[in-house]
């Protein structure tokens, strides 16, 4: 991450935390103040280009607003805190499916949820290479989620109704509806935003699995005919 996208994403937590702040009474209430005075810090650093210890100071803030209203059974709502859904199979993680959920992670925190195997090779036509436990636990360890659930196999919009996101991102080459969707999320009472990523991030060389597939097929396929 650059200096000025670290810097964006400092002041959209900032941004954040002020509207939280704004609508919590924090009369004798020592935890609210003290996300209220981490988040004046965070503003003092980073006018004073200390970044690291700005970025510190607004999570430890949004870390005690959220412990609060947790600990209160309340769902905390947010800029920062928004739950961002993310749906895919996600076998051979690639640096593609990295980038996908970093752009993801900019809107909120990242809820995945990992295709069945039967619904992968159903839509695949192919059976991926991981299992789904394999391919959940190695989803789970990638910094930009926050957590991840294996899909329902007969009902793909129960894992929606699961996380209860308000962001339903979706990435290139996603064959779905967008209206549909909405129409039947409605139905379930649910009325996330969707956004979708346009095109695919093409970083580095082999940004899909197909693309790593084709290139073992390559390299090593024709040694074995030799």
């Amino acid at each position: 991450m650059d200096v000025d996208e670290l810097r964006k994403r400092i002041e959209k937590y900032i941004k954040g935390m002020d509207e939280r702040l704004k609508n919590i009474d924090s009369a004798n209430n020592k935890v609210v103040e003290l996300a209220r005075l981490y988040t004046e810090d965070s503003k003092y650093y980073l006018e004073k280009g200390d970044y690291v210890t700005a970025l510190v100071d607004i999570v430890y803030a949004e870390g005690l607003l959220d412990a609060k209203e947790i600990y209160e059974n309340n769902d905390p709502k947010s800029n920062v805190s928004k739950k961002v859904f993310v749906a895919g199979t996600f076998d051979i993680l690639h640096p593609g499916h990295i980038e996908f959920l970093k752009e993801a992670s900019k809107y909120g925190r990242v809820y995945v949820t990992v295709a069945r195997d039967s619904n992968s090779e159903r839509i695949k036509g192919r059976k991926p290479i991981n299992d789904e436990q394999t391919r959940l636990e190695i989803i789970k360890s990638v910094r930009y989620v926050f957590d991840a659930i294996l899909g329902d196999q007969e009902d793909f919009l129960k894992s929606v109704e699961r996380i209860n996101p308000d962001i339903i991102f979706l990435g290139p080459d996603q064959r779905v509806d967008e209206t549909k969707l909405l129409e039947e999320l409605k139905k379930r009472g649910l009325s996330p935003q969707i956004i979708r990523l346009n095109e695919r991030i093409r970083k580095w060389p082999h940004s899909s699995t197909t693309d790593i597939i084709n290139e073992i097929k390559k390299r090593y396929c024709k040694l074995e005919q030799r």
